[in-house]
């Protein structure tokens, strides 16, 4: 079912919306200080591409350094992305066939807004709660 969802999503929303996020990523690695944030970039694109069968964790290892780009990127980029992804995500709701859909957009509303110190990984098998120990 998953595969069936990413290829839907992939058609009417993800195809465009990683290639916004690609190219964004291209701008940031390009202005050399704002390397981090285009990886990130990268990493949302990716996610974007198929969202279904992937959730968003938080890294234990993150520091000081990724809260104080998140603070940055939520100033320039990250209230703008939200809105996006919440008006998406409400849009497709509104029809019983594009809830999936817009519950995807909510799903990639925390990564938009603060992206640093993030990790997309499967939400099944071995490597789902990486940071977690027994």
């Amino acid at each position: 079912m998953k595969t069936v969802l990413n290829v839907i999503w992939l058609v009417f929303s993800g195809f465009w919306m990683a290639l916004v996020y690609a190219l964004a990523g291209i701008v940031c690695c390009v202005l050399i200080v704002t390397i981090p944030f285009g990886v990130a970039c990268f990493r949302i694109a990716l996610y974007a591409l198929w969202p279904f069968g992937n959730r968003v964790v938080q890294r234990g290892d993150a520091g000081v350094g990724a809260g104080i780009g998140n603070v940055v990127w939520l100033v320039f980029a990250g209230i703008w992305l939200t809105i996006g992804h919440f008006l998406a995500g409400v849009a497709f709701c509104l029809t019983v066939i594009g809830i999936p859909f817009g519950l995807a957009h909510f799903k990639l509303i925390p990564v938009s807004l603060m992206p640093l110190g993030r990790e997309i990984v499967p939400t099944d098998g071995p490597t789902a709660y990486p940071h977690y120990r027994w």
